[in-house]
């Protein structure tokens, strides 16, 4: 396996699981259905929010999701990951909890551009 292979799959594997297990939490785990509450946003939301993690999770982790599909799971969690960043900051989390979301974003980034050097050009 080259060094393109390896950075891709371990940071992709990273931020994947990561994104299971915070999905998975925000389903089964009362303190965090209570912070989703503290927070001020609705239940639906939190469900919604859980469901896109897990779903996005096992899509970056599928090798034959490629294209556009894979895309949109990116740019998904760009922006729930640039949200959650926002969230923290705006409800005056401690730094270590606001920072957080963004070493995630920066690793899901080095996948993303891991993934671009690894998918082959498609030729119309």
């Amino acid at each position: 396996m080259n060094k393109t292979r390896i950075i891709y799959w371990a940071s992709t594997a990273i931020v994947s699981l990561m994104m299971l297990f915070t999905g998975f939490s925000y389903l089964t785990n009362e303190e965090m259905k209570q912070a989703f509450v503290q927070i001020g946003f609705p239940s639906f939301f939190r469900i919604e929010l859980a469901v896109a993690k897990l779903v996005g999770g096992v899509l970056l982790l599928v090798p034959a999701v490629k294209g556009f599909a894979k895309q949109f799971v990116y740019v998904g969690f760009m922006i729930v990951l640039a949200s959650a960043f926002l969230t923290h900051l705006a409800i005056g989390d401690t730094v270590s909890h606001s920072i957080m979301p963004l070493l995630f974003l920066g690793i899901l980034i080095v996948s993303y551009v891991y993934y671009g050097k690894l998918a082959k050009p498609v030729t119309v």
